[in-house]
């Protein structure tokens, strides 16, 4: 476990949108991140090409990301489909409306408390769901998808799968996920439509755990319960008396059937046909504060 009491080379990259949502707070991460590292360089790209390109050029400096949870997720997704994310130790500074992720993997909240933690903080490694199109799963995975969110809708659904999975590991206060595969997943940018229950086939590490001939309201998966491990959860459609979940543990996760859509993170992926999430242990290097397990 690598901490992070000294001095450090820093490139902040800045959010547009975490500026335009709370200039205030980004000014106090930057000065008080400028004033503990022994080096920092400050970045504020103008779209995801260029903060890509920051990110790659990043050299033996420390990435730290001030941002949402959407700055934080396209981070490690570049730095994953760039094979770079074993040899990098992330850190954020939450500032935006969508932080649901970010608090629930123990990212203090408060510009002051969080650039600290940046400075002051311990690595810590986080397993990922990693699914079949090279897509990162960092916090709640279901399907179906909720309908869309408020701010505070999404930072209590992500709050409420930490509370769910986290028992066995604290630093992490696990995070809730749901799958899919085929077609290359098509983000949702309009509302998501109504759904009905769904006819879905889940394999976990191969073995059948609900098949096509019964109908599902939802699927989550929950990773960090066990190391290298996530929790699958369906709850059957109830007609009558509320059925019982069904639940499994597993490295590989597939969900196939008739088109249906899923929520990751902060963003609604499809419609897909088939997908399949593999738990990367250890993953992400984050840098979180210490004294959590």
């Amino acid at each position: 476990m690598a901490t992070f009491a000294t001095p450090d080379q820093l490139l902040v990259i800045i959010d547009p949108t975490a500026l335009r949502a709370d200039g205030e707070s980004v000014r106090i991460a930057k000065d008080v991140l400028s004033a503990g590292a022994a080096s920092t360089k400050v970045c504020l790209p103008e779209g995801p090409e260029e903060f890509a390109r920051v990110l790659a050029r990043r050299g033996s400096r420390r990435p730290v990301v001030i941002g949402d949870d959407r700055a934080l997720t396209r981070t490690v997704s570049l730095l994953h489909r760039q094979r770079e994310l074993a040899g990098c130790v992330l850190s954020m500074v939450p500032v935006g409306t969508v932080l649901g992720v970010a608090h629930a993997l123990g990212i203090p909240t408060g510009a002051v408390a969080a650039a600290r933690a940046v400075l002051d903080g311990a690595e810590r490694r986080l397993d990922l769901l990693v699914d079949d199109s090279d897509g990162v799963v960092l916090g709640a995975l279901r399907i179906p998808p909720l309908q869309q969110l408020t701010p505070q809708e999404e930072t209590a659904e992500a709050a409420s799968g930490a509370a769910a999975g986290g028992a066995g590991r604290p630093w992490l206060q696990s995070l809730v996920r749901t799958l899919v595969h085929s077609r290359p997943p098509r983000p949702v940018s309009a509302p998501v439509p109504p759904t009905g229950p769904a006819r879905l086939r889940v394999e976990v590490d191969g073995v059948t755990l609900v098949d096509l001939d019964q109908p599902v309201e939802a699927v989550s998966v929950i990773p960090g319960a066990v190391s290298g491990a996530a929790e699958v959860v369906v709850r059957p459609l109830s007609v009558g008396a509320e059925a019982a979940p069904l639940e499994a543990r597993g490295r590989t996760v597939t969900v196939s059937g008739s088109d249906f859509r899923y929520r990751a993170d902060a963003s609604v992926t499809g419609p897909v046909r088939r997908r399949t999430w593999t738990v990367r242990e250890g993953a992400l290097g984050l840098v979180l504060p210490t004294g959590r397990g």
